[in-house]
């Protein structure tokens, strides 16, 4: 039982998005039978993919924050059971592991997620182009909606004198178009190792706090930054030109949308996290400026002197023992004549003459 005949649906998909793009290709003007309108095909596959990818690669984004933020703690439990290889002190370690995952929200693996989900489309492609030319000459029935006219298109298609469906290692056996593979194909190896090594590295040394660039796993990152590029460099001879374009142009998408990401929400205590907030001070400083506006007019202050003591109201007096209640501030009209104030001193009424 062939084992790829699991991804014939996912073929089945692949072969239909590249011809729907064709037909749009055709109505825009290209030449059906060009390369440039199945290579741009391959290029609108791409985007098809990487839209429908998004929710996994905000997972892998929050993934990637989450490995970096606990790697302090892992390195502690690191060193918590260094030289310990008895069975306890290894499940208590991986335990203790789990625990670190869960409470970061969590695990290697979701880091992963869209290179993965990628790989059968990948190879789905790959399957696609390796057909073309069975299907265009009737060895092997049609891929869906792709066709033996579509195929024979498709296998015939040249970008720069090479054909998409070629391959570096077997360039000998087309001749005089062995030159413009070998070229072609070299061009897109080193684009596609060249963006691979540029999209690692601004998630390893923009995005990640300094704590995290220390220890065992930042430098199995740092040796991940470099092997990766050869691993496609020496693979990369293997695939049809078609697979290095859709490779590479994968690899320019997941570029930018890195790069969009970091810029706008970066890791914790990271070096990208600086700049923004450069960025953040420096633009809140010119609008500060901008939105100043006109002078308002000043505003007069009084003369400074010597202070005035505020008015109080009289309090009333103290009385002496025995003496009856004391008037407010001052006497009636009544009581202001002396002769009354003699009667009233002591008590009487002093009849008049």
């Amino acid at each position: 039982m062939d084992l790829f005949k699991i991804l014939y649906p996912i073929e089945w998909v692949v072969a239909w998005i590249m011809v729907q793009f064709h037909a749009l290709f055709r109505i825009l003007g290209l030449n059906p039978a060009s390369g440039a309108a199945w290579a741009l095909s391959i290029v609108g596959l791409v985007v098809v993919i990487r839209v429908m990818l998004i929710p996994l690669f905000v997972r892998q984004i929050r993934a990637s924050r989450g490995m970096q933020l606990l790697a302090p703690e892992m390195q502690a439990i690191q060193k918590k059971y260094k030289g310990k290889s008895d069975p306890a002190s290894r499940e208590a370690m991986s335990r203790e592991t789990m625990e670190l995952y869960k409470k970061h929200n969590t695990n290697p693996l979701a880091s992963c997620l869209p290179i993965l989900a990628q790989s059968p489309i990948f190879f789905a492609l790959f399957r696609v182009l390796n057909s073309l030319q069975n299907i265009a000459s009737g060895q092997q029935d049609p891929i869906g909606v792709m066709t033996k006219e579509l195929a024979s298109q498709a296998e015939k298609a040249t970008l720069f004198g090479a054909p998409l469906s070629s391959t570096f290692v077997k360039a000998a056996d087309l001749g005089s178009l062995a030159g413009n593979v070998r070229f072609v194909t070299i061009l897109l190896i080193v684009a596609m190792s060249i963006t691979t090594f540029t999209t690692q590295r601004q998630l390893t040394m923009k995005n990640m706090p300094a704590s995290a660039l220390q220890g065992p796993m930042a430098q199995q990152q740092k040796m991940l930054l470099y092997v990766l590029p050869l691993v496609f460099a020496f693979s990369g001879v293997n695939f049809p030109i078609g697979v290095l374009i859709y490779w590479t142009t994968t690899n320019v998408w997941s570029m930018g949308q890195q790069f969009y990401t970091i810029r706008r929400m970066p890791a914790p205590g990271s070096e990208a996290e600086r700049m923004l907030k450069e960025r953040q001070a420096r633009k809140g400083k010119v609008q500060g400026q901008v939105s100043a506006g006109p002078e308002l007019p000043a505003i007069e202050e009084p003369a400074r002197g010597q202070r005035v003591q505020p008015k109080r109201k009289d309090r009333q007096k103290k009385r002496a023992p025995g003496e009856g209640p004391s008037t407010d501030s001052g006497m009636s009209e009544e009581s202001s004549d002396p002769d009354d104030g003699e009667a009233g001193s002591t008590g009487t009424t002093k009849p008049k003459k």
